[in-house]
């Protein structure tokens, strides 16, 4: 397909979605989702690494510890680590997830396929 084609279909469906309902618009965009495990095709991008989320976390950071609240990525599972923190001591709130449920998470990962006896 060439580059006006694209373009013009990206134009019909943007006029037919702007038609629809919220509603109808969130079933279309559900319905368009890959199945869980499947190939992506080209057009579809892949989810981020840690490495790229650095950045724009640290800008959300900037912009939220006035209000408290602190991002993180743990390094070891590149999982979201949000902290409620107190401005004035800078004791820590609230952390999702907490320390524990970290440790747990990173535990299970070092016995994954130890579960299993491959000898009946």
């Amino acid at each position: 397909m060439n580059s006006s084609s694209i373009d013009a279909i990206n134009r019909i469906q943007t006029a037919q979605l702007n038609t629809l309902s919220p509603r109808q618009r969130l079933d279309d965009v559900l319905e368009n989702l890959p199945a869980p495990g499947s190939q992506l095709s080209e057009n579809q991008q892949i989810e981020p690494t840690a490495g790229e989320l650095v950045e724009p976390v640290q800008r959300i950071n900037e912009v939220m510890r006035e209000r408290g609240i602190e991002f993180e990525i743990s390094e070891n599972s590149s999982r979201v680590i949000t902290r409620v923190v107190d401005r004035d001591s800078g004791d820590i709130i609230r952390q999702i997830p907490a320390e524990e449920v970290i440790r747990i998470a990173e535990q299970l990962q070092d016995m994954r396929g130890r579960f299993v006896s491959l000898e009946a």
